[in-house]
């Protein structure tokens, strides 16, 4: 992903020892700039005189949380690219540091494949911002205030009953806990949040999600298969479902 020449730095924000060790070493690696810090207050030294390409922020720290941390970045460096680190618990927090405007989000422990992909297109971004303020610098247009260069994906999540799904990285929480969906069995799901309320039929599942249309009783067959895996894993996962059957009808989620 990089070279000896890179010259690119990167901060990596995490009270554990264990994470900050690996980051550091695979990142070193690969031929970033690297600065740890172990605690927010830490942090908040570094980014009070230095300007970091990329910021790997954990959102859960003793003192001040990343949360914080992230606030104060957006304020001073808001070109900066940041990548939160979080646990599978902790999605709900990170939805709300992607508003605020981080570039992405991390499941701690992180596959290096991800984290090489999450910090190139952090580094593009970084560039195109960087790229737009000297356009409005050079321009009568007034450059955008600190914090506001770019606007916040809220609509790249999905939301209802309890359910938190990320379509990009293809994964979906409930109260919390990470649901292992195959392919089909999370399109699926998707689909019933981004409709619910609404009750939607299994041949419309079929058609809308396989790509293919089906008489109802093969699309009914066929869909209380999958129902019954989804709201297995459920059950076995967080201990009750949140999929409602409406008898002759379809399905839709609970409120």
């Amino acid at each position: 992903m990089t070279n000896s020449t890179d010259t690119s730095t990167i901060l990596i924000v995490d009270d554990e020892e264990g994470i900050r060790y690996f980051l550091e070493r695979f990142l070193t690696r690969e031929g970033f700039q690297v600065v740890t810090a172990s605690s927010g207050e830490a942090a908040l030294v570094q980014l009070a005189t230095t300007e970091f390409d990329v910021v790997l922020l954990d959102l859960k720290m003793r003192g001040i949380g990343g949360l914080d941390v992230l606030a104060d970045l957006r304020q001073r460096w808001p070109a900066t690219s940041v990548i939160i680190l979080t646990a599978h618990a902790s999605l709900e927090s990170a939805v709300e540091a992607l508003r605020c405007g981080a570039h992405d989000y991390l499941f701690k422990p992180c596959r290096t494949l991800d984290l090489r992909e999450s910090i190139r297109s952090g580094l593009v971004k970084r560039r195109e911002l960087l790229q737009l303020r000297q356009l409005t610098s050079n321009s009568s247009v007034p450059e955008p205030p600190a914090g506001s260069i770019e606007p916040a994906p809220a609509d790249r999540f999905l939301q209802h009953s309890g359910l938190i799904v990320d379509p990009i990285r293809h994964i979906v929480t409930l109260d919390g806990m990470l649901l292992e969906l195959s392919p089909t069995e999370f399109d699926l799901l998707a689909y019933l949040v981004s409709e619910a309320p609404r009750v939607v039929s299994p041949q419309e599942l079929i058609r809308e999600v396989q790509g293919y249309a089906t008489d109802a009783a093969e699309a009914a067959e066929t869909i209380r298969s999958h129902m019954y895996h989804i709201r297995r894993k459920m059950q076995t996962t967080v201990g009750h479902s949140v999929i409602h059957t409406v008898r002759g009808i379809g399905y839709t989620l609970t409120d």
